[in-house]
């Protein structure tokens, strides 16, 4: 037996993914991600249905098919075959073979004999799932979904003017190209407001209550600091206020993760969130950071301390930042009702009070945003 077979699975996949990468296909870590996802549905054994998974999800055009057939038979065929599927593990999905049908065709739907059509209804029923109650594998599934979450950094408009092909007419360019054609009529230009990125602040709660969806929200926090860059500012909020932008600027998820874990002392502890946005207000809010800026509170609402301060500190947040949102991750779910004394003293100075439970969830939030 060669020593390729006896190596894990996945391992001699990715090689052969980096192989195809080397050959000249754009073959990107989310396309990786996909073509394991496949092979784990449609099994190891047959190596025309593995070939028709990379096809499926390693291509992104038919200039790629070519070089995929020339690479897939090369690699492979060194190897001795396909690697052997390796015993099933908890939480991770399984190399192994489709059920076979019985002799009247009988078994399986169609809908579960495509690894495509199948994998695209399991994404969908992954994006309204709750997120605390997910599995281990389905939350190594959430995270390469959150990873490629879409978000257009919302903009605002400054005193300058860029040059455009309609709009106001700009009287001076006009005149100034007059002038160098010695007074003969030059072509009306045009002008346009300008714009730049607007500062989004995100303030994550990290208390006990929210400890099923911590982890979740972090990732999305570094997704949107990953797309808009320095305009994206992220703080955790708990028993204390901590600043972990910096931490967040990892670009590999999981190590950024573990840099949080590592900045954050007070993970599920208390919720004190009218004294966090104080502190937050006071020191931060004077240097300008959330001036003009669409801040986003990410809690439940569960606060131990005075409703009262919470509901004068969003006040004040409110009279500062262009547009304050609130998203509780009960929000979406059936029954739920806003009566907690916390979420009861700041809805009357929320612009958006959103859901945050689910990837579904979290796409609306980056629409929001995006439309601030």
């Amino acid at each position: 037996m060669s020593g390729d077979l006896l190596r894990e699975p996945d391992e001699v996949l990715l090689g052969f993914t980096t192989a195809l990468r080397a050959a000249g296909v754009a073959v990107t870590h989310d396309r990786s991600a996909a073509f394991l996802e496949a092979c784990a549905h449609v099994g190891l054994v047959d190596a025309s249905a593995v070939r028709t998974a990379g096809r499926s999800t390693l291509c992104g055009g038919p200039d790629d098919l070519h070089r995929f057939d020339q690479v897939f038979e090369a690699y492979f065929d060194h190897r001795a075959g396909l690697p052997r599927p390796r015993p099933a593990t908890p939480g991770a999905p399984t190399l192994t073979a489709l059920p076979e049908t019985d002799a009247d065709g009988a078994g399986e739907s169609d809908d579960d004999l495509d690894p495509v059509r199948a994998r695209a209804s399991e994404t969908e029923v992954l994006r309204h799932r709750d997120v605390a109650t997910l599995s281990a594998g389905e939350k190594q599934r959430l995270a390469a979904q959150l990873a490629r979450l879409r978000f257009r950094p919302p903009r605002r408009r400054t005193a300058r003017h860029d040059r455009w092909h309609r709009g106001e007419v700009d009287a001076r360019a006009t005149v100034r190209a007059s002038l160098r054609r010695l007074g003969e009529p030059a072509p009306i230009a045009y002008r346009r407001r300008g714009t730049r990125p607007r500062r989004v602040v995100l303030l994550v709660d990290v208390s006990g209550s929210m400890s099923g969806y911590a982890d979740a929200l972090l990732r999305v926090a570094h997704r949107l600091t990953h797309v808009a860059g320095a305009r994206v500012e992220t703080f955790t909020v708990g028993t204390r206020l901590t600043h972990l932008t910096r931490a967040l600027s990892v670009r590999d998820p999981e190590r950024a993760l573990v840099a949080a874990g590592e900045t954050v002392p007070d993970w599920s502890g208390g919720t004190r969130l009218g004294e966090s946005l104080q502190v937050f207000l006071d020191r931060w809010g004077r240097r300008g950071l959330a001036r003009g800026a669409v801040v986003v509170v990410l809690s439940d609402g569960w606060e131990r301390g005075d409703p009262t301060l919470l509901a004068e500190q969003v006040q004040r947040l409110r009279r500062i930042a262009h547009r304050v949102v609130w998203v509780n991750p009960h929000r979406g779910k059936a029954g739920y009702e806003p009566v907690q004394g916390g979420v009861v003293a700041v809805l009357p100075h929320v612009d958006d009070f959103l859901a945050g439970h689910s990837l579904a969830t979290y796409s609306e939030l980056c629409e929001v945003l995006s439309r601030a």
